[in-house]
């Protein structure tokens, strides 16, 4: 694995430099800016005492693909194909930057998008002004700075894995998951939301799960900008997560005691007023005004579902509780195994046929994983259970095309491979210990028989030896 690696780093590196030199005045600002980035997340890497050379190598070869994955769209104007909405950050990020500068007919196009808070995404137009205020207007640059943070969920994967699981090679399979599954690198080596909110789901479960043990400033800083920041880039996943670190929080990774109830009771006062001071209660009163309606649903599906090719469920009516219930099925069908094999009929869907492979084949070690970790370790998983069990549901009622699904999985894959890891590890024992067994029986069957001093029979009874 380590030379495998280590090949793929060297080709990637390679290739990413050649892409590089035809676009040298965006590309090697984009690499100066980004480069602190990655030595910051390599130094962290350096003082994990398990594993932190595998660790390592994978968060380098994955910086490295994504490098080479996103200079590929860069240089070949590949935007509008595989994700339109980064020319769209493009623009109003840098109108922000305007906005900075003293420009207030920019300021209409930046209230246009963000609607004064109300609207999904604004985060990420701080995100480029803040690039562009140093690099200029660099699309590369986001995208590099992107592929660091999907980069940085292959350790993130590696050591929430831990938390939950005792186990090396569970660990391991998560991480190289998370690393180099196609779909996890595509939306994480262009100028979207995606890469951030990926990133900060990771951390916001990872931090959760070692607040359940212990108390620790570093992780509720941590948990709390977190959950701030995706309040800003998608505010329904925000609620999602804020509500199950709190069910976390209540039901503890431990026995409850005093120590602990009170550590619990501190973590979320602290986080509660900590989100209070970034104004989260007024964007959640915005947004639930805007947003908080069966009928706002309905529209946002219709609109799916009717925008492309690809959409499906046109008659689904979500605008009633029984309505969003009945679409349940279908939405479910569609986010977990979309695009189906009588589906590749262009060339964007053909690309992720490799892909649906894998993850066809994967999904019977993930149910395996999942019943044996909700039989043996509930209280460590559940976090992540109530998460991924409540996106799930939200995104199989709103979404009506398979694109968007599609774009939208990568947000539960990184959690969803915690338990095909488990799967697998569970899989690969039970061969190894059937494997174990039969080599113990054949060595059984050619022990030399020994006769009792009569010769007339056996001292103990043994299969014939084939």
């Amino acid at each position: 694995m380590n030379n495998f690696l280590t090949v793929l780093t060297i080709v990637a590196a390679a290739a990413s430099l050649v892409l590089i030199g035809f676009v040298s005045s965006e590309g090697v600002p984009a690499l100066l800016f980004t480069a602190p980035f990655a030595v910051g997340v390599a130094l962290a890497i350096s003082r994990i005492k398990a594993d932190k050379q595998f660790l390592l190598r994978v968060f380098v070869s994955a910086l490295v693909l994504r490098i080479l994955i996103g200079t590929l769209i860069y240089v070949f104007h590949l935007q509008e194909f595989f994700g339109g909405d980064a020319i769209t950050f493009d623009f109003f990020g840098n109108a922000l930057l305007k906005t900075w500068e003293g420009d207030k007919y920019s300021q209409y196009f930046v209230d246009l998008f963000s609607g004064g808070g109300a609207n999904s995404g604004w985060g990420m137009l701080y995100i480029v002004a803040v690039i562009y205020k140093f690099v200029g207007r660099n699309m590369l640059a986001t995208q590099y700075l992107n592929c660091v943070l999907g980069a940085s969920t292959a350790p993130l994967s590696y050591l929430m894995a831990v938390e939950i699981f005792p186990h090396k090679k569970v660990a391991r399979i998560s991480a190289l998951f998370a690393a180099f599954f196609p779909s996890l690198i595509l939306w994480t080596a262009q100028g979207l939301k995606d890469g951030p909110i990926i990133f900060l789901l990771t951390l916001s479960m990872l931090a959760t799960l070692k607040l359940g043990i212990r108390f620790s400033v570093k992780y509720v800083a941590a948990l709390a900008l977190a959950l701030f920041g995706l309040i800003t880039l998608r505010f329904y996943v925000f609620y999602i997560i804020a509500f199950s670190v709190a069910c976390a929080f209540v039901l503890g990774r431990q026995k409850l005691s005093a120590q602990a109830f009170l550590r619990q009771f501190i973590i979320i006062f602290v986080l509660g007023a900590a989100l209070a001071a970034f104004g989260v209660t007024r964007y959640a009163s915005m947004q639930i005004d805007t947003y908080g309606s069966f009928r706002v649903l309905q529209v946002m599906r219709s609109d799916a579902a009717q925008s492309a090719a690809s959409g499906f469920g046109q008659d689904i009516d979500v605008s009633t509780p029984e309505g969003a219930v009945s679409a349940i099925p279908v939405g479910l069908a569609y986010l977990l195994f979309a695009p189906f094999p009588w589906q590749f009929g262009s060339l964007r869907q053909m690309i992720t046929l490799p892909e649906m492979m894998v993850w066809w084949s994967c999904f019977p070690m993930l149910v395996l994983g999942l019943i044996f970790t909700l039989r043996h370790r509930l209280r460590e998983i559940a976090p992540i259970v109530i998460f991924t069990t409540l996106l799930t549901i939200s995104y199989s009622i709103v979404q009506g095309n398979v694109g968007t699904a599609y774009r939208q999985r990568a947000q539960l894959l990184i959690f969803y491979f915690l338990f095909v890891a488990v799967g697998f590890a569970l899989f690969r024992e039970k061969r190894e210990e059937k494997a174990r067994k039969a080599l113990a029986a054949r060595s059984e069957n050619q022990r030399p028989v020994k006769w009792k001093a009569d010769g007339r029979g056996r001292e103990d009874q043994m299969p014939a030896v084939s």
